[in-house]
């Protein structure tokens, strides 16, 4: 019994401090305008394929030769079908809240994603910033996409 209770202490502590520091990565919510689209040198999803997670159901990065720019952002593709099929649909493809973390959005934050976690819920990419914050988010998937969305369409954008 003391054991468990250790054990317990332990990963709450640990927890904490995670969590922690997510919430110190992402910057504070609503005060400072982004860019509408997360990128690295004009480039979305840091060169990863947007169709890719769901044909292939995986992140996967996309070439140089098969890029295409859509709204002043570049966007990598694994092939030419799968650019094909961007350009007929971009909105299908694009992760939401425009790339960046839809934990943080949900409460009310900005932070940098990582393209390996990820989730696709009713036919909308959703990207995390990490494990923790994938684990987080999936711990309430609805809820964090409706407090996510009612976050984003408020939280100031910068002028394209």
């Amino acid at each position: 019994m003391t054991r468990f209770r250790n054990t317990s202490f332990v990963l709450t502590v640990t927890f904490v401090v995670i969590f922690g520091s997510l919430s110190a990565y992402a910057l504070g919510g609503s005060a400072t305008p982004v860019p509408a689209v997360n990128t690295s040198d004009s480039v979305g999803l840091k060169g990863y394929d947007p169709v890719a997670y769901f044909i292939l159901g995986a992140p996967t990065s996309g070439a140089d030769e098969y890029a295409y720019r859509w709204k002043n952002v570049t966007y990598k593709f694994l092939s030419a079908e799968n650019q094909a099929r961007f350009k007929a649909d971009p909105e299908k493809y694009l992760p939401q809240y425009g790339g960046y973390c839809a934990y943080a959005m949900s409460l009310d934050r900005i932070a940098d994603i990582d393209p390996h976690e990820w989730a696709i819920v009713d036919g909308k990419l959703y990207l995390n910033n990490g494990v923790v914050a994938q684990s987080l988010w999936s711990l309430n998937k609805r809820g964090n996409i409706a407090s996510g969305d009612r976050n984003w369409q408020q939280y100031p954008k910068n002028a394209e």
